[in-house]
């Protein structure tokens, strides 16, 4: 059973707020930024010359931010499931977004995925399916940030760090956390091993 309705959601939101932080249900640009510079900093140093996938891109913010921080990959194409969001990202960012269901529908390869939010109204169920399948469509990696707290919210999807350490113990990945930037969020990237990149 999901949390929301996702698509009333988001689309409340878009309709409130327009196509800004506030719209993807973030408190503020400067807040969802500075998530932005958490996660750009945990992507791999040679980012020019592979090909990363947004899942749940929204309206291309992340994208915006990478290029403007000099953070842009040699390929970007962003996914998203809600047809709005995705015009918008195509609009603001000249980049190939596409509208798909990162749980329902069968996800392109890339050498990162990346995920800024996209996990926060789902159930416990999904979030696993979520990383297992961007995990398993990357050549190297998942880098994504989660909300952080005691999984007691109504709406909100809610982990502690060390659930997420146990996660990627359990798919066997070389694992990071990053914390204290901001009180209620972490950043997490689970990178394949050696063996299985090769």
């Amino acid at each position: 059973m999901p949390k929301v309705d996702n698509q009333a959601f988001y689309l409340s939101a878009l309709q409130t707020h327009g196509e800004t932080a506030e719209g993807v249900h973030w408190a503020s640009t400067e807040t969802q930024e500075v998530r932005f510079r958490v996660l750009c900093s945990m992507l791999p140093d040679n980012l020019g010359e592979l090909r990363v996938i947004d899942a749940g891109c929204g309206f291309g913010d992340l994208y915006c931010y990478m290029e403007r921080e000099g953070y842009l990959p040699k390929h970007y194409l962003g996914l998203d499931v809600m047809e709005p969001m995705v015009e918008a990202a195509r609009r603001r960012t000249s980049q190939d977004i596409r509208v798909c269901d990162i749980l329902g529908e069968p996800l392109p390869e890339a050498d990162v995925y990346v995920c800024s939010g996209a996990m926060n109204t789902l159930t416990r169920e999904e979030t696993r399916r979520f990383i297992e399948k961007c995990l398993d469509a990357s050549r190297l990696g998942f880098v994504f940030n989660l909300l952080k707290g005691w999984n007691t919210s109504p709406i909100y999807n809610l982990y502690l760090p060390r659930e997420i350490r146990r996660l990627g113990q359990e798919l066997d990945v070389d694992y990071q956390i990053h914390e204290g930037y901001l009180s209620g969020d972490f950043t997490a990237a689970f990178w394949k091993t050696t063996a299985e990149v090769a």
